[in-house]
């Protein structure tokens, strides 16, 4: 209750005069102070939202202010240079500040571009996979032959896809919860780190500690999934793309998931995959813990 009561005078009346006594002894508003303040990436994109808040809406500065600045938050891509330049305006800020001017472009590409990944990683997620999809079809193929190329599918449904840690001997059931999202990061790991996939669906027929690769790849994607969602992976996008983050980095995000899940599955040593949801959830939190970190980058490399 003290908080909130806090909350509210700060905001609605301390805020104002802090402000302005800054700006009078500085000579510069706050947007201004932030960026010269804080170094480009998450630091500097999150410190300027919500009080670096991950989850909550971005640019809560620009929200408290005049109308021009509180749209930011809403701006598409093709809107932000002059979205840019109207911010300037109304913050009395010369229009030569270049330096300026290209770190607030960056920081609301980044906001809008994380909010077109998540719109374009949800409607993949959407698409039901489809067995009389001719491109569907030859995804799961390229699947098969990315992770087995020296055994050929003697039928579209047969018990071999169980090889690759399928459930059964159709694998389209198994798409059911993530849609075609989830054969798109399988194909995509598969595809970009082969020797990686190869080496992990090796690990995953372990005697002891074995698991169902593929099951396990689209249980990967729906945390993926709901890391975007939750804005927990504003943190590493933000610091890895200095601008529009694409489906790509969402992709390459998965693949470390998938490299680093194998590992620590091992390294944990589970007594068996009936403690699987038990080490999902372990993992779960590590990453997220990870994504905490202003400075966090979550990605493979060749």
């Amino acid at each position: 209750m003290l908080m909130c009561f806090w909350g509210f005078l700060y905001g609605n009346y301390f805020r104002f005069w802090l402000k302005w006594v800054l700006r009078l002894l500085t000579g510069k508003c706050e947007l201004q102070r932030i960026f010269e303040g804080t170094k480009a990436g998450a630091q500097r994109t999150l410190g300027i939202g919500n009080g670096g808040c991950r989850t909550g809406e971005p640019l809560r500065s620009l929200e408290m202010s005049a109308p021009v600045l509180r749209n930011a938050v809403h701006v598409e891509e093709a809107e932000v240079g002059k979205c840019v330049r109207d911010i300037m305006q109304e913050k009395k800020i010369e229009q030569k500040d270049i330096r300026f001017k290209t770190n607030l472009h960056i920081s609301l590409l980044q906001i809008s571009g994380y909010k077109k990944l998540y719109l374009e990683v949800e409607n993949l997620r959407k698409v039901l996979y489809d067995s009389d999809n001719e491109q569907h079809e030859e995804q799961l193929i390229e699947l098969w032959n990315l992770l087995m190329p020296h055994e050929n599918l003697k039928a579209r449904i047969t018990k071999q896809w169980c090889d690759i840690g399928f459930q059964g001997d159709d694998p389209k059931t198994d798409f059911r919860g993530m849609g075609l999202l989830g054969l798109v990061n399988l194909v995509y790991f598969s595809k970009h780190y082969t020797d990686e996939a190869r080496q992990i669906l090796s690990h995953s027929n372990h005697p002891k500690l074995g698991y169902s690769y593929a099951i396990v790849g689209i249980n990967l994607t729906e945390m993926a999934y709901s890391l975007l969602k939750s804005g927990a992976l504003k943190s590493h996008l933000y610091n890895v793309v200095s601008g529009l983050p694409q489906m790509e980095h969402f992709h390459q995000f998965y693949c470390y998931l998938v490299y680093e899940f194998d590992k620590f599955w091992f390294e944990e040593e589970p007594e068996s995959i009936m403690h699987f949801n038990q080490y999902r959830e372990k993992f779960h939190e590590k990453i997220k813990g990870l994504l905490l970190d202003y400075n966090a980058v979550l990605t493979l490399q060749n």
